[in-house]
């Protein structure tokens, strides 16, 4: 297909240095062919329409008022030619890259019922400020996506959203002829929302085009102007709420769920928890919310009140629904077994053998989930008797995939294990089998980011036992330092190999993790990660044997768990470094496993069919 012909429409209210700088970059950086400008100026004072019309370009539209987004920017689509697109761009934007027009072209015409593009919006302080936009309908407070992240390259994939923020936006022209023009009723805010909902009733998807970043300065007129921001905005939040809520309150979910977990905890079953809720209500099914542990439980300690997430928050406070599926996703003997309605365990543990007290609660509930069929054979050698489904986890491919930004150490081949400090880490293979392996002198290191929060283990002085040698391999320690889950691609992203000596795991998030940013990976040929490893996809470290679990925690006794090969270690790590090209590929091959079939949604699209059949749907 060839170029389609585009119209950008910038409006102006005064703010000069702004729009110079707008139409600046974009003269300078828009490599596309076959655009025009059309500039409505909205009654400024400041010189704006003097300057406007000194650009021989720019096509110019003066108001002698400001009548305001939407009827503005109709003006202006109405002067297009009837056959050409049309990108909508604030004059706060500064363009970045100089095939953004025909990317965004490009995702558009993707596929015919894509109608309307949005780009990812950065701020001058680099921080991310949209990758498309949500509608919570317990607020009608829109919600951008990725907002005050750290840009890191996140979300650089074209995704179908809800919305999009008009301060950059492709329209097709299709879409303008079925669906008509903005909604003059909104002043300013909420017409973009507006808008996409309403081409989305006509068939019509919006997609936020993650290869196209533009820098958006973001609420300049209503600054430079002197504007209230909270009155403009809460009058379109009245003038869309009259219009939308009903309509958006009865259409949003199709089905529900209760969710009983823990979500704002920085390790154990919250970090996937949080994953899954999103993705189930991005998926339209509510989830009402219920802490599983706290006092009088297995794990006595309240959750705390916020989480980071906007939309966990809302849920966190729902009520649960009696009549709909109770999901207990936690440890087995924090099961909730008095509930009414059906009751599904979803759990998971990391030896061959579960505790009696799981097993009793397991079977009071009506069926059991498990990550990994390591585990469901597990549950059922060791009693339990209701059904179990295989219901394995996922990533998030918007912060793990190749295209993540890394920041590299100059010079060395470096190893990372992420992992939280315990026998079952098996840290004492890891750190010998590297130390021994190579020497200081090798252009080579290992970093242990690792976590403790166990009292009575002083790492320090567990390494000092060890007895690494100190003309052997370089290791870097990295304790209880906490980065921000959204970043942790950036970190896998910026090392060449994720190694995991684990001695077994309920399933190994992690290993996930780095797979999916294209990362080789060594790890344990045992328990639950073998359900996504493969001697094609990781390197796979042998086991010695089966060796009783750690004595000292309960749910471990009687059961065993994996002792890896240290001499199979070492020759791993060695043959990694040394086979850099090899390791790449498959590291590559592993991204592209991962991100096609271990998703977040593909983990929530079973476990939605799980529900439809329990329910009968």
């Amino acid at each position: 297909m060839g170029a389609r012909k585009v119209t950008i429409v910038i409006l102006t209210w005064n703010g000069l240095p702004y729009t110079k700088r707008c139409l600046e970059s974009l003269h300078a950086e828009t490599d596309f062919q076959g655009y025009e400008v059309i500039v409505v100026d909205n009654g400024s004072t400041d010189g704006s329409v003097e300057y406007l019309k000194s650009i021989p370009w720019v096509r110019l539209v003066h108001n002698s008022s400001n009548l305001g987004f939407a009827k503005a920017n109709n003006q202006a689509i109405e002067l297009c030619d009837h056959g050409s697109d049309v990108v909508l761009l604030n004059n706060d934007t500064e363009i970045l890259q100089r095939d953004w027009l025909a990317r965004l072209q490009q995702s558009a015409y993707r596929s015919p019922d894509i109608g309307i593009v949005g780009a990812r919006l950065k701020r001058p302080d680099g921080m991310l400020q949209h990758a498309g936009t949500y509608m919570p309908i317990e607020t009608f407070w829109g919600q951008q996506i990725g907002s005050l992240e750290k840009d890191i390259n996140q979300y650089n994939l074209d995704t179908e959203v809800e919305g999009v923020v008009f301060a950059c936006v492709y329209i097709k022209r299709n879409v303008l002829d079925e669906v008509g023009l903005l909604d003059e009723n909104y002043f300013s805010y909420f017409e973009d929302t507006d808008y996409c909902l309403r081409s989305k009733q006509h068939g019509f998807k919006v997609i936020c085009c993650g290869s196209v970043t533009v820098l958006h300065h973001e609420n300049t007129s209503t600054k430079i102007n002197r504007v209230t921001h909270s009155d403009l905005f809460g009058a379109s939040q009245i003038t869309f709420k009259k219009k939308w809520k009903k309509k958006l309150e009865s259409e949003r979910y199709t089905r529900q769920v209760n969710w009983h977990s823990l979500l704002n905890f920085p390790t154990g079953y919250a970090t996937s928890s949080k994953e899954i809720v999103l993705e189930l209500d991005r998926q339209n099914v509510r989830v009402n919310y219920e802490y599983l542990y706290g006092p009088g439980t297995v794990f006595p300690v309240s959750e705390p009140e916020q989480n980071g997430s906007y939309m966990l928050n809302l849920i966190k406070h729902r009520k649960l629904e009696q009549s709909a599926p109770q999901v207990c996703y936690g440890q087995a003997d924090a099961f909730k077994t008095d509930v009414k309605s059906y009751k599904i365990g979803f759990t998971m543990l990391e030896v061959d053998g579960l505790p009696s007290s799981w097993v009793d609660c397991a079977n009071k509930m009506d069926e059991i989930w498990t990550p990994s069929h390591f585990n469901a054979e597990t549950f059922r050698k060791s009693g339990v008797e209701k059904p179990i489904h295989v219901m394995p986890l996922g990533v998030n491919p918007a912060y793990f995939d190749p295209s993540i930004k890394g920041f590299r150490l100059r010079g060395p081949f470096t190893f990372l294990s992420i992992f939280e400090w315990g026998e079952r880490k098996a840290p004492e293979i890891l750190l010998k089998a590297f130390n021994d392996e190579f020497t200081a002198e090798e252009d080579v290191v290992l970093i242990c980011k690792t976590s403790n929060h166990d009292d009575s283990i002083n790492i320090p002085y567990q390494v000092k036992s060890y007895g690494l040698k100190e003309n052997g391999g370089r290791i870097i320690f990295s304790i209880n330092e906490v980065v921000p889950s959204y970043q942790l691609g950036s970190l896998y992203r910026s090392v060449d190999c994720f190694v995991l000596a684990t001695r077994g795991e309920g399933w190994g998030l992690p290993i996930m993790e780095a797979m999916a940013c294209g990362l080789p990976v060594i790890a344990t040929n045992w328990s639950g990660p073998v359900d996504f490893m493969s001697k094609d996809t990781a390197y796979l470290i042998d086991v010695e044997q089966l060796k009783p679990a750690e004595a000292k925690c309960p749910y471990y006794r009687g059961s065993s768990w994996a002792e890896p090969s240290y001499e199979h270690l070492r020759s791993l790590m060695r043959h990694v470094y040394s086979n850099r090209d090899e390791a790449r590929m498959i590291g590559l091959k592993a991204s592209q496993e991962m991100l096609s079939k271990w998703t977040w949604t593909h983990s929530v699209k079973r476990i939605i069919t799980r529900l439809d059949d329990i329910s009968g749907n």
